[in-house]
């Protein structure tokens, strides 16, 4: 790996000195071309030669012009192989296996958690009942936050967004009754901060199931990204520092729990939060990018970590972008691995991903317009060839989904899969002029973000300096800009607006997570051996002030003695200090 280059200079020379074999011959494109003009100049009304390119104005559209009609001239230098190639074969265009669907279909995981960790346990067996293939765990916010329920930030958001937990036991409620031997589960962990403390009370679950924690299969996310850039919390422990947090719970997963995928590279929350599609997968790269440096300097090979790194995505509403971004990033993510890091495994080239739809197309007007929206961006992602699918229900722009719409939600999913065909053709749009076009677009717009990252001084240096947060907001307003003044219609909010209005029977939160929880910490705090509590905290700080100690294996132990999620917050805020963010510009 060459330090003083660019990833772009590093990719770019590998592919200039590749022999190209066009799949169109030099005649060909030239008579085309010939052809073309004629037809454009003689065929095509002066308005529409105007405005041959348009930019579609979509919610967190990344505004790449689009031409009124795409041919072989798009791709005339077109080669098979090197460009898109096989299924399952490099550069991995085409997806990651060479049957895709057909061997084993994505993963259906609907979003799970409000309440106590009873309510959830019981949406959980539900949604596995009806035929969902995996779990996807959400927090409430003090749980998010770090906070205990029993502490004055938590009053009144107790299981509110997702399900509270406090403790390890919380644990062992929130999964009686399922087989977390047999099932993936993905916990939204979302800050390494966060992963660091919650993962290990999941085990201590399984330790105290007897499960091995190598049969253990599922995905933390463990996002600085998340911690820095997204959230609006009250404090933040500073970058450098988050990242230090966040490689030591790969470290020690990677090491510990092996089918696990250590980090879910969060592009999703970033993009709603306010960037486009390119943004979102600029970002996510140059964090892995920052991932393997660090690993790698920490003595590890470079297989070994590439293999579990994993992806969260959010496609938005422009349909065809969102199938070609997923195409444009497994191919960009390929040559990253192989020509920047020399990587020899093929299993760690692969971009693998889970995808949710985005919550931000969602509106509260006639909210049954919603299950469109979904379905669409589902398709997208399904013709985009990811490995995980959470479809958002109609009714999230309220509240939690009730049962009815998360069913909702699933079958979407499953008719998506059954009754439409599209599982049955692996990359059915492989080919297509516009969409092998736009996915060249969009992965050279992605490699241009990643060099301006790069000139900041790297993926951490460009959160801690404010230029990631500038980008964000900036996007963001601009953004709101559209939707007020309506150049981005959404039907029934800005356009066609609603006669009925907002008038919504919304999810009820259950009333008493908040007292419950309460009363549990009470109890288990009396119940607990202080003294093994108060070494364990000692342990943690002096192993967050340690520079190469690994600070997982500490909280693992406040896991077992009984710390709870707020005590081992407190540790890291006097361990680390407090980070102010950068002033906006």
């Amino acid at each position: 790996m060459t330090a003083k280059k660019t990833t772009r200079e590093i990719i770019g020379g590998a592919l200039a000195g590749k022999q190209r074999t066009p799949l169109y011959s030099a005649e060909a494109i030239n008579k085309l071309k010939n052809q073309f003009e004629s037809w454009k100049n003689e065929k095509v009304q002066a308005k529409d030669q105007e405005n041959w390119n348009v930019i579609p104005q979509t919610v967190l559209g990344s505004e790449l012009p689009r031409q009124l009609l795409y041919t072989p001239l798009n791709t005339a230098d077109f080669d098979y192989m090197e460009d898109i190639g096989n299924s399952g074969q490099e550069p991995f265009a085409r997806g990651i296996h060479s049957n895709m669907y057909r061997g084993r279909t994505f993963t259906q995981r609907q979003l799970v958690g409000f309440g106590k960790p009873e309510d959830s346990n019981a949406r959980i067996k539900f949604l596995l009942e009806a035929g969902a293939t995996g779990v996807n765990l959400l927090f409430d916010m003090p749980t998010i936050q770090m906070y205990d329920s029993d502490d004055p930030m938590s009053a009144g958001q107790v299981g509110s967004c997702g399900v509270c937990i406090d403790i390890a036991p919380d644990w062992e409620r929130l999964f009686a009754g399922v087989d977390i031997a047999k099932e993936t589960v993905s916990i939204v962990t979302h800050l390494p901060s966060n992963c660091c403390i919650l993962f290990p009370m999941y085990l201590v679950l399984a330790e105290r199931t007897n499960v091995p924690w190598d049969q253990l299969k599922g995905s933390v996310q463990n996002d600085v990204t998340m911690e820095s850039c997204v959230r609006n919390a009250e404090v933040y422990i500073p970058p450098k520092d988050n990242f230090r947090v966040e490689c030591d719970n790969i470290e020690f997963i990677r090491t510990n729990v092996p089918k696990w995928n250590f980090v879910t590279l969060n592009g999703y929350n970033l993009r709603e939060f306010g960037t486009s599609g390119v943004t979102e997968m600029a970002v996510a790269f140059s964090h892995a990018m920052a991932i393997l440096d660090e690993m790698i300097a920490r003595g590890h090979d470079v297989d070994w970590v590439g293999e579990r790194i994993a992806y969260f995505w959010s496609p938005a509403m422009d349909f065809f972008e969102e199938i070609s971004r997923l195409r444009a990033a497994r191919r960009l993510w390929y040559r990253i691995m192989k020509y920047k890091y020399n990587a020899k495994n093929p299993r760690s080239m692969l971009m693998r991903c889970h995808v949710q739809t985005s919550g931000i197309s969602l509106v509260r007007e006639e909210p049954l317009n919603n299950i469109i929206r979904s379905a669409y961006e589902a398709l997208a992602a399904v013709l985009g060839g990811a490995q995980s699918l959470h479809v958002d229900s109609y009714d999230e722009a309220f509240a939690v989904p009730s049962e009815e719409s998360s069913l909702l939600s699933l079958r979407n999913q499953q008719i998506i899969e059954h009754e439409t065909g599209v599982t049955s053709v692996v990359d059915p749009l492989g080919g297509s002029y516009y969409v092998e076009a736009l996915t060249n677009e969009i992965e050279q717009k992605i490699l241009d973000e990643i060099t301006e990252i790069e000139n900041q001084g790297g993926y951490i240096e460009a959160i801690a300096n404010g230029y990631l947060l500038n980008k964000i907001y900036n996007y963001f307003y601009n953004e709101q800009k559209k939707l007020e003044t309506g150049e981005i219609k959404i039907v029934a909010h800005n356009w066609q607006k609603s006669l009925s209005g907002e008038d919504f029977e919304a999810f009820q939160y259950p009333e008493d997570a908040e007292v419950t929880q309460i009363a549990r910490l009470k109890e288990h705090r009396a119940a607990r051996d202080q003294a093994k509590v108060d070494k364990a905290l000692k342990d943690l700080l002096e192993a967050c002030q340690t520079k190469g100690v690994n600070i997982m294996a500490y909280t693992l132990e406040c896991a077992r003695v009984g710390c709870t999620v707020g005590e081992q917050w407190k540790v890291f805020k006097e361990a680390f200090g407090i980070w102010n963010r950068p002033s906006l510009i």
